[in-house]
Order: C-alpha cells, then structure tokens, then sequence
C-alpha cells in the first residue's frame, strides 16, 4: 500500500483519481485548500507530503490568464517541489494537456509549458500525464466558441476521453515506476471538434447551431489536425461518446 497525496484531490479529476486508488487499497490523502492544504502560500504541504511517498498535482490556475496562470503555476510548482525534496517524495505525477508544445501562442499553455519545465528540472523522479480534451468541458468549449449565438468551431481532429478514464490513467501512471518524461491518453474515437460540441448540444435540447468553420479559433488559438491529438502509441481510455452520453450528467441549471 502507498501513501499517496493527490493536490487538486476535490475538483473533477483530483476526486475520481483520490477514488481508484482507494479502491486499488492504497492511503490517498485529497489536498486542496478546504482540506488546509495551499500550494500557493505553503501551507499544509510540509505536514501532507511527510508521510506521502507519491505526489499526483492535477490542481489548475484558477484563472486563463495569461500572467496569473504563470504566477499560480510557477509558485504552486516552486513550493510543491520544494516540499517534496524536503520530505524525499520519490514519485511525482502531473496532469497536463495533449498539444500543449504545439500551443505556445496562448500565455495559459505557456504557464504549463513552464510547469513542466520546472518539474523537470526539479531532481524529484516525475511522470507528466498529457490527456486529451475532456468530455466534461465539450459544454464549455460551446460556451466560450458562441459568436452571435452560433457556436463556430474549426473541424480539426479531435481525440476527447472521460474525466473517469483520466483517473485511472492518472493513477496507474502514479502506482508504476517515473518514466522521467511524458505519457499521452486519449480517448477511444477521433472526431472533428464540432462533432461532439454538436451531440452535447443537442443531448441537452440547446438549440444554438454549432457551425464547422476554418476560420474559427480554439480557446482562442489557430489550431490545425495535429494540435489537439496525441502522437502515435498513446494509450486509450474506454469510455465512447455514446456511452458517455447515455450517461452525461444534465447541464447545470443556471
């Protein structure tokens, strides 16, 4: 059994990878601030990582832009690694985003460019989990993608997966020995990003028209068939689309 602490242990992901690895008999401690534990100031990091043989990070910056996804990334990072060669953690993993090199145009892949970086370099023997787009945020991309009440996305290649697949990638990754560089996940079917958008759209009776348009942008970036998926050899999670939206929770009420 490990001793295992998951920062970020109460959002969307952090909360399914904290559930595997207790069912796969392990001591999973969640970290986040309600739980006393802030990577930002220090606090709580000293006491949580002394008795923690791995660290998963799959917290985020609270915010997209530019310089304070930089400030929350570099100061989280900065502490999170100077904890854990305190506390002689031998395993550090980190969730991170397929196509982040490939979207250095926008200062939020930046921010995690730069996270990477400094886990890299931090002497801690690390794993970066790079996962495709998440079922769960196919709503948001909508939401951020509507111009005049169309939603207009350009139909480039798209690979999305589970938040529940991520988990068990996440914690597998964490359970096998540091591979001191990246494994890509994805998800099972390749699609063109207005697809799913579309399917989301529709399963919740929103009648906004999602338009495939080449001149659209993603999150605000020019991106291309090669941006958002993974390099060969990458591994799959299970979950289809159909599946997922038999059962997708409803939208929230707003």
């Amino acid at each position: 059994m490990f001793q295992i602490a998951v920062i970020g242990g109460t959002g969307l992901i952090g909360s399914r990878v904290v559930e595997e690895l207790r069912k796969r008999g392990h001591e999973a401690v969640a970290a986040a601030p309600g739980t006393g534990v802030d990577t930002i100031t220090g606090e709580g990091l000293d006491d949580l990582l002394a008795s923690s043989e791995i660290v998963i990070d799959v917290s985020n910056s609270p915010s997209f832009d530019d310089e304070a996804a930089m400030n929350f990334f570099m100061t989280a990072g900065g502490n999170i690694a100077a904890a854990e060669r305190r506390a002689g953690v031998r395993h550090h993993v980190a969730l991170s985003v397929v196509g982040t090199d490939r979207m250095q145009a926008s200062g939020y892949f930046r921010a995690k460019q730069a996270q990477e970086q400094l886990i890299a370099g931090s002497g801690i023997p690390y794993t970066i989990v790079h996962a495709t787009q998440f079922f769960e945020f196919l709503r948001a991309i909508a939401g951020f993608s509507t111009v005049d009440g169309a939603v207009r996305l350009p139909p480039v290649a798209f690979q999305p997966m589970a938040a529940d697949d991520i988990a068990i990638a996440v914690a597998e990754a964490a359970l096998s020995n540091p591979v001191n560089g990246i494994l890509e996940i994805a998800g099972p079917e390749t699609f063109t990003l207005d697809e799913p958008v579309r399917r989301v759209l529709g399963l919740d009776g929103d009648t906004r028209e999602v338009i495939a348009d080449t001149a659209a942008v993603y999150f605000g970036l020019q991106v291309d068939d090669a941006t958002l998926v993974p390099a060969p050899g990458a591994r799959l999670g299970s979950t289809t689309l159909d599946w997922w939206l038999e059962h997708a929770p409803p939208p929230p009420v707003r």
